[in-house]
């Protein structure tokens, strides 16, 4: 096969993929944009454009409350997470004790069983603590599936870095937590963003336990508070304000990825290749 006919191949392939994963968010975009007499117009370029949609949603009761809500809890959650995971990473590559690779693989078990599976219990624990419908409980069950990828991914990376470096650190009289925290923390930076960035997006997006562990709107995350808009209106579901919440939520994502892309690509490649 000519060289040309296989780039050309290339090309066309990742056009295609690119327009599959943008398309649905770009019409998303312009959905949000539309008045409400053209919201179920099909086009692909607005042709008038509005802001309504977005003052809508912003102006509802309790939406920015629940944009505050589901920044503060994912915050808390990568914060927590990559606090306890980092030291059990530490534990886990570094401390010589037996049952420690059966250790590492209860905890990715963990994550593995569905949300659906855990949630009764999950609700039990949380009503016995008596933490229902406050951040408290999210941020205990978001950690459940959070904390688990963080553990595993950080101690993968950390495998990798020299042994002499934490030889030289010892010698040096430094203890364990000086050793986490000046010495492997600053080398692990591109894992810590990756993982942080996914464990926030999995607390920004979560809806199930949102759902089930809130009960009043001022406590419920952007995921239910969008789910709560199409039932506001009894004789037509509000699209154009739905999509607006949409964007809204999805937004600060894009950026994340955009500003840390070269971390996460760093984090993500790293101990890929040896030499």
């Amino acid at each position: 096969m000519p060289m040309i006919v296989r780039q050309s191949a290339f090309y066309l392939l990742v056009t295609v993929i690119v327009v599959v994963a943008v398309f649905p968010f770009y019409y998303a975009v312009i959905t949000s944009l539309k008045p409400g007499s053209a919201l179920f117009d099909v086009s692909y370029w607005p042709r008038s454009v509005t802001f309504s949609n977005y003052v809508a949603v912003l102006s509802r009761g309790t939406f920015p409350r629940n944009l505050g809500n589901s920044l503060l809890i994912s915050t808390l959650v990568v914060m927590i997470s990559l606090l306890l995971a980092i030291t059990a990473a530490y534990a886990l590559a570094r401390v010589r004790f037996r049952g420690r690779g059966l250790l590492l693989l209860t905890i990715l078990s963990v994550s593995m069983f569905p949300q659906i599976a855990v949630l009764a219990g999950l609700f039990e624990l949380i009503r016995w603590f008596g933490v229902f419908n406050t951040p408290i409980a999210l941020i205990f069950s978001y950690m459940i599936f959070t904390l688990p990828f963080t553990v595993w991914v950080l101690t993968t990376f950390m495998r990798e870095l020299p042994i002499e470096i934490e030889e030289a650190a010892i010698v040096d009289g430094a203890s364990s937590w000086v050793i986490v925290s000046q010495v492997f923390m600053p080398l692990m930076w591109p894992a810590l963003v990756t993982t942080g960035l996914l464990a926030f997006i999995a607390a920004w997006n979560e809806f199930l336990f949102a759902l089930t562990f809130t009960s009043s709107d001022s406590q419920r995350t952007v995921p239910v508070a969008i789910a709560m808009l199409s039932g506001d209106s009894q004789f037509e579901i509000p699209w154009g304000t739905i999509m607006a919440a949409s964007v809204i939520v999805t937004l600060p994502l894009v950026v994340l990825v955009l500003i840390f892309q070269r971390r996460i690509i760093s984090g993500l490649t790293a101990g890929g290749v040896k030499g």
